[in-house]
């Protein structure tokens, strides 16, 4: 099974850039999108016959969003956290509203597509990320109960200092801070394996993302933000994972993985 997972920073802008070359060139048995920034009915995909679609889309127009496209029929769907108000007020349920999940069960395993919500400039929304990430580690616990989890997306954390370019000058900084990597940790003690970190636990510069400012692409000044997970009684599976960083169209470039024996 070939998985493959892009926050497109935008689906209609990422259409004009190559989007469909770049989904008929990967032939994915999953597809998973992040940041799709569309509402329904804003665009009809032109995809290969044989894909399901399955959209979570944010209430407020133009922002966030996430998608899955599958070869399988899903089973069963879940667009969100279902986040509480009491769990920081009224925010919490804000950020549920925004699509930033998209289950869905597969015949083997459930696919976990997520858009982890931004810290923010000065940790200013940290305490509503760190919410997030408790609900999200639950959420995927309690699924790799019924039966093995991938997860995949653009999970807003550089989880050690090999995964950006400046990890001295960024420590403590929105999706460095020690807050963010240690909620990370959290997910992977929960029974989760970081698949391309096992692959290559030392490989450098080996980036997912990377700022429109200064050049940054072009002089690989970037970030690896972008993961797939898999739930450790999927380790044996893992036959590669892999970062795209020449396939452009959005900051940042698709992510894969592929499984054996699915």
């Amino acid at each position: 099974m070939r998985l493959v997972s892009w926050n497109v920073n935008g689906l209609r802008a990422c259409l004009k850039k190559g989007f469909l070359e770049a989904f008929a060139a990967f032939d994915a048995d999953v597809f998973a999108l992040q940041e799709i920034k569309l509402s329904e009915g804003q665009v009809e995909l032109d995809l290969p016959a044989g894909y399901h679609q399955v959209w979570s889309y944010a209430q407020r127009k133009g922002y966030s969003g996430t998608a899955v496209f599958s070869k399988q029929q899903p089973l069963r769907v879940v667009h969100n956290l279902g986040l509480e108000t009491t769990v920081l007020g009224n925010d919490a349920r804000v950020l549920d509203t925004e699509g930033r999940l998209c289950a869905v069960e597969l015949e083997h395993c459930w696919l976990v597509c997520c858009y982890t919500p931004n810290a923010q400039d000065g940790l200013a929304r940290i305490e509503l990320r760190l919410a997030w990430g408790a609900a999200f580690r639950e959420f995927v616990a309690g699924l790799a109960a019924d039966k093995p989890v991938v997860v995949c997306g653009d999970l807003n954390v550089a989880h050690n200092e090999i995964d950006l370019r400046h990890p001295g000058p960024n420590r403590g900084n929105a999706g460095f801070s020690d807050e963010e990597r240690g909620d990370f940790n959290e997910l992977l003690a929960a029974g989760f394996t970081d698949t391309f970190r096992h692959l290559y636990p030392d490989l450098t510069g080996a980036y997912s993302w990377w700022s429109y400012r200064g050049s940054a692409r072009a002089n690989n000044t970037g970030w690896r933000i972008d993961y797939f997970l898999v739930s450790d009684a999927l380790v044996s599976a893992i036959e590669q994972a892999a970062i795209w960083p020449e396939v452009h169209g959005s900051d940042h470039c698709p992510v894969s993985l592929e499984l054996r024996g699915f």
